[in-house]
């Protein structure tokens, strides 16, 4: 099942090219500093949602927030009472969602995604990652995440939407045990972090 855009809405993208480069890519790409995130805010716009929902030409840029306590994940299985069927029973490791005109940008967006998903008594202090694609469905081919991570070191951090999603922290075995059951991005980011390479730089 399909979920629409809502009417009127518009959502930050960039030019494909923006994010893809010459060739395509799958998979989590790091960033090599704070610039790649920098060029790409240059280049985005706003568009109605309704049109870049099936237009490859344009990337959607999602906020996906990953968070972290010490070496846990916060890990969160979608119920069957989210509105998008194609996600319900999966796991998910980030945090994320579209940008709209209000929300003041990047960083903007991923706060009010926090604000609508999670119960804390602090802000996230999000640290850039890297970029995340998947142009293997359709959904990926016009969606880019902008990966975050950001640690709770040991403050409380609970799921407020609990009829749409339930979890807590896990370790990366526990995280490991579901990974068929992972949501593709949260697949492919989770690949990467916790790879030796992964770990290696601190990701």
């Amino acid at each position: 099942m399909a979920v629409s855009a809502p009417v009127g809405e518009h959502v930050l993208v960039v030019p494909r090219s923006c994010v893809i480069g010459q060739g395509p890519w799958n998979g989590f790409r790091p960033g090599e500093s704070d610039g790649l995130l920098e060029a790409i805010v240059r280049e985005a716009r706003y568009e109605a949602r309704a049109t870049v929902e099936s237009d490859p030409r344009w990337k959607q840029l999602i906020p996906y927030l990953i968070v972290r306590d010490a070496p846990r994940y916060l890990l969160m299985r979608r119920t069957q009472a989210g509105a998008d069927a194609r996600l319900h029973d999966l796991w998910s490791i980030g945090v994320g969602g579209h940008i709209n005109p209000g929300d003041g940008g990047v960083v903007g967006g991923l706060e009010r995604e926090w604000r609508e998903e999670i119960e804390a008594g602090f802000a996230p202090h999000p640290r850039f990652l890297g970029l995340l694609n998947d142009d293997s469905t359709p959904v990926g081919r016009v969606h880019v995440g902008l990966v975050f991570a950001t640690d709770a070191a040991g403050q409380a951090v609970a799921i407020r939407e609990t009829n749409k999603l339930e979890g807590g922290f896990a370790s990366a075995e526990e995280v490991r045990a579901v990974k068929s059951s992972l949501e593709s991005w949260s697949r492919l980011v989770f690949e990467q972090l916790d790879s030796p390479a992964g770990r290696a730089v601190g990701l």
